[in-house]
């Protein structure tokens, strides 16, 4: 397993590398063409209007990034913002204004979702000019309302091509402050993602709506034939807001393409099964 983007390196080489494997004719489940279209973050504004979407924004310059977020974050509340690549909280970051008073100098306080982050109150400008640097090639910034559910944990759906093969529930502690003990106290600490089968009943509805709505939309909208979905994928999802009749609703916060374990018990067979239909 390779963790192409640790301690700040790219996939350039290890895409050039599969790229040059599949063109010879053996099978690369996670092609990189494929993980550009729905493995970054961008694929968030990009899908915005399916179901699982919310009020999603992109800034893809320093420009248009410096001109269009202080008034998004002045009407629209606590904002969370994500570079377009990167794991482990990399450059993912809520932001909030504060009622502090300097000057005429809007000010922020900021929580970066790396493990072991504390809140930082600073001018928006200074947070600002610290994201410059996400705006490398191909870089940019999408920008989503901050999901007030968050504690309620994240579910995890793991997908085999185009069909639901388990799920994860974690109570994740990123972007929520640490407790005063501090952040390496143990209720700073994630909770163990517990798994469940496709058929858990607890996430029937989620179930339902990825493989009967949300991922046909999606392939349709980024040109993705089924047969090029990989073998396994998952997609991440937060609480969103309840319905009037008190059902839960899913706001999607990533989809990772590669590099995805641990897996639920039952996910191998699955695979072994479609890695086998595939071939």
């Amino acid at each position: 397993m390779v963790n192409p983007l640790q301690d700040g390196k790219t996939r350039a080489v290890l895409d050039t590398l599969l790229r040059d494997v599949a063109a010879r004719g053996p099978w690369v489940s996670a092609h990189p063409d494929v993980i550009l279209k729905m493995g970054t973050k961008e694929v968030l504004h990009r899908t915005r209007h399916l179901g699982w979407g919310t009020d999603t924004h992109i800034y893809r310059t320093v420009r248009a990034f410096r001109e269009e977020f202080p008034d998004q974050l002045r009407v629209a509340g606590p904002r969370v913002l994500k570079q377009n690549r990167g794991n482990a909280g990399q450059g993912v970051w809520k932001v909030e204004k504060t009622n502090a008073a300097h000057d005429d100098t809007t000010m922020v306080r900021v929580l970066h979702a790396e493990r072991g982050s504390v809140p930082q109150d600073l001018s928006l400008s200074e947070f600002m000019a610290r994201c410059e640097v996400y705006f490398t090639p191909g870089g940019c910034i999408v920008d989503q309302p901050f999901q007030s559910r968050l504690p309620d944990g994240m579910i995890r759906c793991y997908m085999g091509g185009d069909r639901v093969i388990g799920f994860g529930h974690q109570f994740i502690k990123a972007l929520i402050p640490p407790p005063p003990e501090g952040p390496d106290a143990e209720a700073a600490q994630p909770g163990p993602r517990i798994m469940h089968p496709a058929s858990a009943a607890p996430f029937q509805a989620l179930r339902k709506n990825m493989e009967t709505e949300w991922t046909p939309q999606m392939t349709e909208l980024l040109g993705i034939s089924v047969g090029a979905l990989p073998i396994i994928w998952d997609a991440d999802f937060l609480y969103g807001p309840r319905t009037p009749s008190g059902e839960d609703t899913y706001v999607l916060c990533e989809i990772n393409v590669s590099s995805v374990f641990a897996i639920p018990e039952q996910a191998p067979a699955e695979i072994a099964r479609l890695v086998g239909a595939r071939l």
